[in-house]
């Protein structure tokens, strides 16, 4: 994990605003730090969605995940309306909700008209259970169980068939009367890393069938009258800056959907999958929503000419550049630690229990102190959790201006893959999450007792008073 922070004079935290400070399409998420309508009142306090970050603090307690509405409902609108501008077919925009999969996002996610990918019954469940259609939701998954396939199938989803196992065990449960409704997911031979790709025909990856098994795949499932195809999945990454590998991946699946008329199968779907990046950091420079919708767009419609094929219904799956801007977290700064000549420790009140994507992935992020937006940075210090671990690290090397305990320290970018991984880890309760909007607050997620944290736990009578 390093900083990236770049050499020369920073100034405040305010550098970290958002840079058109009128809200509007031309403000893409994804390319921001914070959230869209961040701002700095003239008590140098941060402010998000018309709400003081110290009072939500005082409010909700912290650790605390503070969403903006408007960010999150900004990125759905660019998405479904860059796919409505730009593709001449029928399209869907599916949010991928592994990102982060609660009541309150998938509501506001199917509100907007887009659909939700879901990757297990739990996030199936929460997608229900928040009014999103069955229609609109799309099971994915390389293990699913047999109950979990039962659910999907009583609940009218659409699901993502991804190996053998789980066609043939389709099958099994499958009623004569009411064929599943199932697209293929593919790997298509494209490896996607943050800054280059390969194209190999082998991808190591437990996704997907590989791509020399599609005509058994396709002869399989042209003979299962259990079974309505109705399209095939791609996905080739995450945080991808490129717009190269996702032109290949739509010109190798428009070859797909020809090669699955040789079959008798009426392919009339096609999923890009996801994987557009996000600027964690200053010097991240990511395409914007609409940039990378246009491409897509631009490919399809002409790989199908070129093919004289009917456009199919196109859908995407992103995930992280929907959700991830519009999210900080907000901590309360403790104690600190002097090492001579070698580095100063800050410690938060949370950590890799509310954020394991620095220790996971050695994920770099950016902070400022929410009560000291205008402060110089005069210093440089390594955030630390409060687990006992040594590796909880949240930030290396972060520019802040002179710390005190009681500070708020609020760390950028933070709606992707940090409540959705977070976990109980040293018996740490998971903190709240408020939605804010137009200065109001309102809890979506309720911070954990320590009684919700011994809830599942059971003790043996044998065990009670052995001691």
């Amino acid at each position: 994990m390093v900083s990236t922070h770049p050499t020369g004079v920073q100034h405040s935290g305010s550098q970290y605003l958002p840079q058109r400070h009128d809200i509007s399409a031309n403000s893409s998420p994804n390319q921001e730090l914070l959230p869209l309508t961040a701002r700095v009142h003239h008590h140098d306090l941060l402010e998000i969605g018309g709400c003081d970050v110290t009072t939500l603090v005082e409010q909700f307690g912290s650790p605390l995940y503070i969403l903006d509405e408007e960010t999150l409902r900004s990125a759905c609108q660019q998405y479904r309306d860059a796919f409505k501008q730009y593709y001449k077919g029928e399209s869907q925009v599916l949010y991928a909700s592994k990102a982060w999969n609660c009541l309150a996002v998938c509501a506001i996610a199917a509100s907007e008209g887009l659909g939700i990918d879901v990757v297990s019954g739990g996030e199936l469940y929460t997608a229900l259970q928040a009014g999103v259609s069955p229609e609109k939701i799309y099971l994915h998954g390389n293990n699913k169980s047999r109950e979990e396939l039962v659910f999907a199938i009583n609940s009218g989803v659409t699901i993502v068939a991804d190996n053998w196992y789980e066609l043939r065990t389709l099958v099994e449960i499958a009623q004569p009367t009411q064929p599943i409704r199932i697209m293929l997911r593919l790997t298509p031979g494209i490896e996607c890393h943050t800054h280059e790709y390969i194209r190999t025909g082998h991808l190591d990856s437990k996704f997907g069938f590989d791509p020399n098994d599609l005509d058994e795949v396709f002869t399989f499932v042209s003979q299962q009258p259990a079974l309505n195809c109705v399209g095939v999945h791609a996905h080739i990454g995450s945080q991808i800056f490129e717009r190269q590998p996702h032109q290949d991946l739509a010109a190798v699946m428009v070859q797909w959907l020809r090669d699955a008329t040789k079959y008798g199968l009426n392919i009339t779907e096609l999923n890009v999958g996801g994987g557009l990046g996000i600027k964690y950091t200053e010097s991240d420079d990511p395409p914007s929503i609409e940039e990378w919708v246009k491409a897509i767009c631009e490919v399809i419609q002409e790989a199908c000419a070129a093919e004289n094929l009917p456009l199919p219904k196109l859908l995407s799956e992103p995930g992280r550049s929907l959700i991830a801007t519009a999210c900080v977290t907000a901590y309360t700064v403790g104690s600190s630690k002097v090492v001579p000549e070698i580095r100063t420790y800050v410690a938060v009140d949370g950590g890799m229990s509310d954020n394991p994507r620095p220790i996971t992935y050695q994920s770099v992020y950016r902070a400022v102190i929410a009560n000291k937006m205008s402060s110089p940075l005069t210093q440089t210090v390594t955030i630390a959790g409060k687990h006992c671990e040594s590796g909880d690290i949240l930030i290396h090397n972060a520019l802040l201006p002179k710390t005190e305990p009681g500070d708020i320290l609020v760390v950028m970018g933070t709606g992707a893959y940090n409540y959705s991984m977070a976990s109980n880890y040293n018996r740490l309760p998971r903190p709240a999450a408020v939605i804010v909007a137009n200065g109001e607050a309102n809890l979506i997620l309720q911070r954990e007792t320590y009684q919700d944290l011994i809830r599942q736990d059971r003790l043996p009578e044998r065990l009670k008073n052995s001691h």
